[in-house]
């Protein structure tokens, strides 16, 4: 497999982004703008700019206060960190309040930040680009549903198509009624409209956005999830339109009682869900897929060139992790060529996830013996990583942990069987043994790893070790050598010389 995971420019510093949304104000900085960018700060203050605007055409003056004293600490905070490239952008209640420039000329003048309003058709690419970022070859429909807006944008394997914004925000459509089919003729209109909404039907609806994000967050406490990530959190289509049926008609105490949601987002989860119920009807989409990323991550991926974004998020974060937590010299690369003779015309999906599990599978060496696989599996399974579905996630917390515990069974791995298909298991705990027995093998030196062959024939798995090796064939080898040979359904024979 030719790994996508070429080295890209180097960072020179961490760079942030400040969201100025209808709701609420976000600081995000990250370690570098490179392909697979960590978030290393994230603060969020629920401001509200946006409540009253529909009747005032005014920000909300309680919010302008409260976004004035945060965006202060905020200049201040990017400082102190060196952040090298701070973008700051306002999107649906900035650019369509009467006051908004009033508002940024006050930001510049007490921060020293200078605000960029996005129109709308911008606050929809770079939100677009941020699902993009997280899941290259997106194919469908993307909304992102701030307070005061809803940027739907249509997806074709990678390709920014059709845009639109919609004065949908929850802020803006609470202040308009509080009869719910009102509300559901006025969303409607505007989405029928929309000719180009049929080309969703049968692919994927991304969803971005805080609002949206709380939907996922309840209905993974709803149904005792068993891992609370939101990035590719999916539900098919049935599925996801009756419990926003649900979320729609429910008080905001019952809310509090499903699961955790700020306070303040509880207030317009019930109108977020029925605009996501009513565009889910009109597109028609098979699945509803969650995105964390949106449109902060869409300004750091607008600065890559096109090679740097081709690179895949998922290996050149597993090569980050690997380059600073590896003892030895032996890299994930050397691993998968090793075995590679044992996973013969697999998939290209797998071929990736097996190379992300080589390069992460010294990732626990440094913690105790009777908890490494257990801080393994946790670590790889909730790590902040894009580019990967929940059942991917499950494959390499599988594979890693097998690594290290010799079995795919424990009390921690619950969550594997529940995401994983019985080939998807079977194939997990393959790799983990394979890679058990090449660091048993090697001790993780490349030398020895590069002189020791694997054989997969019809009814045999040889292992070919030359004669200056020989002592290398100790016990534990024999017997790490026969688990995996078992696994295969292939008798082990172990080859000394030639």
């Amino acid at each position: 497999m030719r790994s996508r995971i070429a080295p890209g420019r180097k960072s020179a510093g961490p760079a942030g982004v400040i969201d100025i949304g209808s709701n609420s104000i976000r600081l995000v900085v990250y370690a570098g703008d490179e392909r697979a960018p960590h978030p290393i700060f994230n603060e969020k203050v629920l401001c509200g700019l946006g409540r009253g605007l529909e009747r005032s055409n005014r920000l909300n003056e309680e919010g302008v206060s409260l976004a004035l004293a945060n965006l202060s600490r905020f200049a201040s905070l990017s400082k102190a960190m060196g952040v090298r490239h701070l973008r700051v952008v306002g999107t649906a209640a900035v650019r369509d309040a009467d006051n908004g420039r009033d508002f940024v000329d006050e930001v510049r003048k007490r921060t020293g930040l200078k605000v960029e309003v996005l129109d709308g058709e911008e606050e929809a690419r770079l939100s677009a680009l941020g699902v993009l970022a997280g899941t290259p070859g997106a194919n469908g429909l993307m909304g992102d549903l701030g307070g005061g807006s809803l940027e739907l944008v249509q997806i074709k394997r990678g390709i920014i198509g059709k845009h639109v914004t919609l004065p949908y925000g929850p802020l803006r459509l609470r202040e308009i009624t509080d009869r719910r089919q009102l509300l559901l003729d006025v969303i409607d209109h505007r989405l029928e409209k929309i000719d180009w909404l049929d080309k969703a039907k049968g692919r994927d609806f991304y969803a971005v956005g805080g609002s949206w994000r709380g939907i996922a967050r309840l209905h993974m406490a709803h149904v005792n999830y068993p891992l609370r990530v939101i990035h590719h959190y999916t539900l098919s289509r049935a599925k996801a339109e009756d419990f926003l049926d649900l979320i729609a008609g429910l008080s905001r105490e019952s809310l509090e009682r499903i699961g955790r949601v700020p306070r303040k987002r509880l207030e317009v989860l019930p109108i977020a869900a029925l605009v996501l119920h009513r565009v889910l009807e009109r597109a028609k989409p098979s699945r509803l897929v969650f995105s964390a990323l949106g449109l902060r991550e869409g300004c750091l991926f607008d600065r890559l060139s096109a090679a740097q974004r081709r690179r895949d998020p998922l290996l050149v974060a597993a090569e980050e992790i690997a380059g600073t937590s590896a003892r030895f010299a032996v890299d994930g690369h050397a691993l998968f060529a090793w075995m590679a003779p044992l996973f013969r015309k697999m998939s290209p999906e797998f071929d990736r996830l097996r190379l992300a599990a080589c390069l992460l599978a010294d990732i626990a060496w440094n913690e105790h013996p009777d908890y490494r696989a257990e801080i393994a599996f946790q670590r790889v399974l909730r790590m902040p990583m894009v580019g990967i579905d929940h059942p991917g996630r499950a494959f390499l917390a599988l594979a890693v942990y097998t690594r290290y515990a010799g079995t795919a069974e424990g009390e921690v791995t619950g969550p594997a069987w529940m995401l994983l298909d019985e080939d998807r298991l079977r194939d997990a705990y393959r790799v983990g043994l394979a890679l058990r027995l090449a660091f048993t093998l090697s001790g993780g030196t490349p030398d020895v790893l590069r002189r020791i062959a694997l054989q997969r024939t019809e009814g045999q798995l040889r292992l070919r070790i030359p004669s200056r090796f020989s002592s290398m064939a100790g016990e534990a080898v024999e017997r790490r050598f026969q688990a995996l040979s078992e696994a295969l359904d292939r008798k082990p024979k172990i080859k000394i010389g030639g």
